[in-house]
């Protein structure tokens, strides 16, 4: 196949993108000029995007060194995904890093066009390779590639995850894994996510919660960080079932685990957040270091931590899907009412 038609994907922004989107070769990436609109007025703990996405970008290169928690996730995701029956013709990984998500998709769903999007450009050159069948998948991937002739790389798309540049109802499975948690708001992209996906199409996702890091966000403070400025804050469980309910989805499942890295001392859980591009992006974030005295005041405030001879590093789940439905309103507004031609009246 010498190039991967996305022009039936592609949700007309403008020329610019609908010219950069159109045919898409294999292992190339498309560029998306269509952003979030900045906030008027934003908080002073809401992401900076730029930052974000010169994080991520340099991170690319480091990011299987710290991505343990990544895989984990995704490998529990994969598993209740066995459980759901589905068999969509077009997957997105939303937020996809460097796709160490799709080799597992790609042999759940041989058959289907898998699609990757991410902020960062770096990302996306290793996550456009990512799904290639290796020596050692399944056998359904490896007939399914030989015999649709399928492409080794994924079609790449950079853009934001709060306006996507699909038309509405051109994908049947979306898939988000510890993506969401760097968006201020997360709603927004949680209804393009349901405008994108077709009926009876299915959203997939993990984030992480407000106990994430609660550590580390009380050794700063001890150590003099009383505003927070160098912890994210994250959004309760509660709120994001509130924006699935809000942007149209039905019979949304959510729930929550808590898992525990541990580390031989706290250089090596800042290793795997700068590894993994986890990295303060505050607008209020401090921009300069933390001076001798306050990173051994740190230090010593997250030793009370210590248990069994390591530091303990908490990190809240939310495992989250709903479906697509039946729309209840049109594009104007209006209720969508149900006839059914001869159904008799019921006397009473």
């Amino acid at each position: 196949m010498a190039a991967v038609r996305l022009c039936a994907l592609v949700r007309h922004f403008d020329r610019q993108v609908v010219r950069a989107a159109t045919a898409i070769p294999p292992g190339t990436i498309a560029p998306v000029t269509a952003t979030t609109p900045a906030d008027p007025a934003p908080e002073p703990f809401y992401a900076d995007r730029a930052a974000l996405k010169r994080n991520f970008g340099r991170a690319a290169a480091t990011f299987a060194q710290g991505d343990a928690l990544h895989r984990e996730i995704a490998s529990r995701m994969l598993e209740r995904l066995g459980y759901i029956k589905a068999t969509p013709a077009r997957v997105l990984d939303l937020g996809s890093a460097t796709g160490a998500a799709l080799p597992g998709l790609r042999e759940r769903y041989p058959q289907a066009q898998l699609l990757a999007l991410d902020l960062a450009r770096p990302m996306l050159k290793l996550a456009a390779g990512a799904a290639a069948p290796a020596q050692g998948a399944g056998w359904a991937a490896r007939l399914a590639g030989s015999m649709l002739r399928k492409p080794a790389a994924v079609p790449a798309v950079q853009a934001d995850m709060a306006r996507l540049p699909f038309k509405s109802g051109a994908l049947d499975l979306i898939w988000s894994n510890l993506a969401l948690h760097w968006l201020d708001d997360p709603a927004p992209a949680i209804r393009e996510a349901q405008r994108a996906l077709g009926v009876g199409g299915l959203f997939m996702f993990s984030t992480l919660g407000p106990d994430t890091l609660l550590e580390l966000r009380a050794a700063f403070a001890a150590a003099g960080d009383r505003a927070g400025w160098h912890v994210k804050r994250f959004i309760d469980l509660h709120d994001i079932g509130d924006a699935l309910v809000g942007a149209g989805f039905t019979t949304p499942v959510m729930d929550m685990e808590k898992i525990t890295l541990t580390y031989e001392t706290l250089d090596g859980l800042f290793a795997d957040l700068r590894n993994s591009g986890s990295v303060n992006a505050m607008l209020a974030r401090p921009r300069g270091l933390l001076g001798r005295q306050r990173l051994a005041r740190l230090r010593a405030a997250y030793e009370a931590w210590r248990r069994d001879g390591r530091l303990p590093a908490t990190f809240e789940v939310i495992y989250g899907h709903a479906w697509k439905g039946q729309p209840r309103r049109t594009a104007a507004g209006e209720a969508i009412v149900s006839f059914v031609p001869g159904r008799s009246r019921p006397q009473g």
